[in-house]
């Protein structure tokens, strides 16, 4: 019996079927698919799954509704996840970067894409999280207001690091695609003499 249980949500079965197929054999995984969000919302439900990747643009309930609705739900937040899209402004548009509690893979993917996309929502599952009453105790500081219910929170050392780690990252990201741009640049000087 497999022990890694993962939920494939993709309105195409190209999709699905390339990362059963993409998956080690090693990892010991049983894939459910499900071809939109209320199929896919169906399963969440009756299963208990180590990891669900999710298409952001589906039918009959779109990727940002299955997302909500798992957001919405402590047990289920736990779980890593893996938005899945071609059009990443389509998932930027409804949730800023940087993606703290889930990982983004850009369609299409190769198998070493997949595997790391996998690692990082793996990891940033673990990563602690406020609950709702923090962050509408937050919400109201911000505001001039006092909360009402007496939460209060405050940024701590592992926080900073993090976000020092999110920038250090990006930074790397933003050398790659300048050397990128010099290049396309070069490569067209010498196209035009």
């Amino acid at each position: 019996m497999a022990s890694n249980k993962i939920l494939v949500i993709d309105d195409t079965t190209v999709v699905r079927v390339k990362v059963r197929e993409m998956l080690p054999p090693s990892g010991n995984f049983q894939v459910f698919e499900a071809k939109d969000g209320i199929e896919g919302l169906k399963l969440i439900q009756q299963e208990k799954f180590s990891l669900i990747m999710l298409d952001f643009l589906l039918p009959k309930m779109s990727g940002w509704d299955v997302f909500q609705q798992i957001q919405a739900q402590p047990d289920l937040r736990k779980i890593p996840l893996v938005i899945m899209s071609g059009r990443k402004e389509e998932v930027t548009e409804k949730i800023s970067e940087p993606f703290e509690y889930f990982e983004f893979l850009n369609k299409p993917f190769d198998q070493k894409q997949l595997i790391n996309a996998i690692k990082a929502a793996m990891a940033k599952s673990k990563q602690p999280r406020q609950d709702q009453t923090q962050v509408n105790a937050q919400a109201a500081g911000k505001n001039g207001a006092t909360p009402t219910n007496g939460v209060v929170t405050s940024t701590n050392g592992a926080e900073i690091q993090a976000l020092n780690d999110k920038i250090a990252k990006m930074q790397v990201e933003i050398d790659s695609l300048k050397k990128q741009l010099a290049q396309v640049v070069t490569f067209i000087k010498q196209k035009i003499k």
